[in-house]
């Protein structure tokens, strides 16, 4: 390949990059009805290309039950409780009812979409701002300390099967860089400094949702999820970290409350 073909795609990579950091960034400063909105937006997009990825030959039914899994996560957020369950999981069992194939994969995948979404709006509205940049911060070092420490430290890899470029030091260092984000997080906000576990926890979720979509694009033979941000592939694949870490979120709070008590 030559250097200009290499770098053909530098341009609408990084236009592609930019429009994501300001929609991202301006939803999740104003929260609200704007945030809402994009997150079920982004959810409903991943349902379709989920749907796509896992039965081609069902690729009709992809975008009515996309649009309908948007809905459901403004539902599920406005009502809050075991109705939130139901609405979330409504589009699963329509969708179960006519995929045909691969069943427990879209189950898998469309609860876990589902879920993340709800979180991401639950941590906004419940827990504020500041959660939410803790969280965006804790995904972010993750991939960049993991990346930089695989590319400059190398060695065994950490399940080469499924995800080749993925070694055990830029893992760990991860892991080293999400506990360094919690602990700033600590010292400038009264939730004590279980955060710092939490941060790890969170960064080991980011891990295995990026893990687990390059699995599930090995079994359906594709690169990318989709072709819908230019220069990047599809949604899935550039929040595949997020949903893992959002889900981790609403687990830990859910069952153990915030760390310090704080709220």
């Amino acid at each position: 390949m030559s250097r200009a073909g290499r770098w053909s795609d530098l341009l609408p990579r990084l236009m592609s990059a930019v429009v994501m950091i300001l929609l991202g960034g301006f939803a999740v400063w104003v929260g609200g009805v704007v945030f809402d909105v994009l997150i079920a937006a982004c959810c409903g997009g991943m349902i379709w290309e989920l749907m796509r990825m896992l039965a081609p030959d069902r690729s009709g039914i992809a975008l009515p039950l996309g649009v309908l899994s948007t809905g459901a996560v403004l539902a599920a957020a406005l009502m809050g409780g075991l109705n939130a369950v139901g609405l979330l999981l409504m589009p699963v069992v329509l969708g179960l009812a006519v995929i045909g194939i691969r069943r427990a994969s879209f189950a898998g995948f469309a609860i876990w979409v589902m879920f993340a979404g709800f979180a991401f709006i639950w941590m906004r509205s419940v827990l504020g701002l500041d959660w939410m940049i803790w969280l965006v911060a804790v995904v972010v070092a993750t991939d960049v300390a993991g990346y930089f420490a695989g590319k400059a430290i190398g060695g065994p890899k950490f399940w080469p099967a499924v995800s080749p470029k993925k070694t055990w030091s830029g893992t760990s260092a991860g892991w080293l860089a999400a506990a360094g984000v919690g602990l700033a997080f600590a010292t400038q906000a009264p939730v004590g400094y279980g955060v710092v576990v939490l941060s790890v926890l969170v960064s080991m979720a980011s891990q295995a949702g990026d893990v687990a979509e390059s699995a599930l694009k090995r079994r359906c033979g594709v690169k990318d999820s989709s072709q819908l941000i230019p220069g990047h592939g599809g949604l899935f694949d550039r929040f595949d970290g997020m949903l893992g870490a959002a889900v981790m979120v609403l687990l830990v709070l859910s069952l153990w409350g915030l760390p310090g008590g704080a709220i």
